[in-house]
């Protein structure tokens, strides 16, 4: 670890003894186990670093989101960004949670350390179990899903491990970002890899929350879904059938709310065609 993780902080301690497995832009992810020790450390350490631990359990693996610090921005303004993102994200996994959206579980918040503590997902992205997904992915890309995706297995392939159907991935995937807009979260970065299927219970896990707001405008959530639309795309073979499929299970579970969701995001699509003409 860096030096400037060898300072006495609990958290700090944490990120020394956990295994990096993937380094970003903006944050470093890890992979940590928190036990009882730990996690009476974190919470002592809430009081004076606004960070707080949700669940205590003897002993649960736990992905470390570390928004690291930027040297080429002001440390006060760097700090007071960097609290804001990490408490932002927390409070959208909040709500999803508390509006039966499956994300994961959020374990500690140190805003203050700039470190959230995250459900550690077993299963696999959902960009490997549609066609033509996994031929893009990087090792990096893979380690940060969680999903430890060989290279060989992929497609429907990956799908008969988890006992499932095509268009019930697809119908799962509408139904759980449904949810989320229900709940009025966006999550401004809806692709394939930002999607996970749980192993042993089935379950379609939306991750990735760093970009997540609230919003109950009608806008907003037609340009996420023009983002996972684009996302599909560039992604996956034959987009148009799979988008189709995620989109009919959306309009079903939005209900009434569909219509105006519809319009708008016509309008989306017909003012992106117009910025690709113009280039």
């Amino acid at each position: 670890m860096s030096s400037n993780l060898s300072c006495t902080s609990p958290t700090q301690r944490l990120l020394a003894s956990s295994q990096l497995i993937y380094q970003g832009a903006e944050a470093k992810v890890y992979k940590a186990y928190l036990r009882n020790s730990e996690l009476r450390q974190t919470t002592s350490h809430a009081d004076d670093n606004d960070c707080s631990v949700t669940e205590d359990v003897a002993v649960v693996p736990v992905l470390l989101k570390y928004r690291f610090n930027k040297r080429y921005r002001h440390p006060s303004l760097d700090a007071s960004l960097t609290r804001q993102r990490i408490a932002g994200e927390a409070r959208a996994l909040m709500r999803c949670l508390r509006s039966g959206v499956n994300v994961p579980g959020i374990r500690m918040v140190d805003a203050a350390e700039g470190v959230l503590g995250l459900e550690w997902i077993d299963g696999k992205a959902v960009r490997v179990l549609l066609p033509g997904g996994s031929e893009e992915d990087s090792a990096a890309q893979i380690s940060e899903r969680t999903d430890g995706v060989e290279p060989d297995k992929c497609g429907d392939a990956a799908l008969v491990e988890f006992g499932m159907e095509r268009d019930d991935l697809l119908n799962m995937v509408g139904v759980e970002i449904a949810k989320m807009h229900l709940a009025d979260i966006i999550h401004g970065d809806l692709t394939t890899s930002n999607m996970m299927l749980r192993k042993g219970s089935k379950d379609l896990v939306l991750i990735d929350f760093g970009l997540a707001y609230h919003s109950t405008l009608v806008e907003d959530k037609a340009v996420d879904l023009y983002v996972l639309e684009r996302a599909f795309a560039s992604t996956h073979p034959d987009a148009e059938p799979l988008f189709s499929s995620v989109l009919a299970s959306y309009e079903k579970r939005l209900g009434k709310h569909w219509s105006a969701i519809k319009k708008r995001l016509d309008d989306v699509r017909l003012r992106g065609r117009k910025r690709s003409m113009v280039g």
